[in-house]
C-alpha cells in the first residue's frame, strides 16, 4: 500500500469515526459503515463537515462533494464547477436578518430534488470567526 493510498484510507477512518460519534440511530451507523464506506474505498477525501442534528454529511473529494443523506439513504455527488458559496454578513443591520449575524451557504445548480443546500449560521459574534473559517475552508477547496 502507498503512501498516497494510506492518508486516504486514514482520511476515510477518521470520518467514519467522526460519524461514529454522533448521536443517531443504529440504522444510520450501520448505513455509514457499510454503504457509504463501500463507495469511498479508493477515494480521496479533501475534508467534510457533519450536520450532527440530522446525521447528514459532506464529503469534499478532489473535483466535487457528497452530501450523505441516512434518513432517505441517498448520497448525491456533486461536480465542483458546479458549487457557489454565499456569504451574509449582517453585523451590520442584525435587525433585517432575524438575529442571524453571518450565513454562508454552498449551493449547487442542479435539479431541483438533487440540489445542494449545505448552510452554517451564526447569532453570535463570538461564533463568526467558526464561520469565516469554514467558508474560508470552502473557498480554498472551490479554487484549487
Amino acid at each position: 500500500m502507498g503512501s498516497e493510498e494510506k492518508v486516504s484510507q486514514l482520511a476515510i477512518q477518521e470520518y467514519l469515526d467522526e460519524v461514529a460519534s454522533l448521536e443517531m440511530p443504529r440504522s444510520f451507523s450501520q448505513w455509514y459503515n457499510v454503504d457509504v464506506a463501500s463507495l469511498l474505498n479508493g477515494s480521496s477525501i479533501v475534508g467534510h463537515e457533519l450536520d450532527p442534528d440530522s446525521g447528514t454529511s459532506l464529503i469534499f473529494l478532489k473535483r466535487s462533494a457528497m452530501l450523505c443523506c441516512p434518513q432517505s439513504g441517498r448520497i448525491h455527488h456533486f461536480p465542483k464547477h458546479l458549487l457557489h458559496c454565499f456569504v451574509d454578513d449582517n453585523r451590520t443591520n442584525q435587525k433585517d436578518a432575524g438575529g442571524v449575524i453571518m450565513r454562508a451557504e454552498l449551493f449547487s445548480i442542479s435539479p431541483k430534488e438533487e440540489q445542494l443546500c449545505w448552510e452554517c449560521s451564526c447569532r453570535s459574534e463570538l461564533e463568526v470567526p467558526e464561520i469565516q473559517s469554514k467558508v474560508s475552508r470552502w473557498l480554498s477547496w472551490l479554487n484549487e
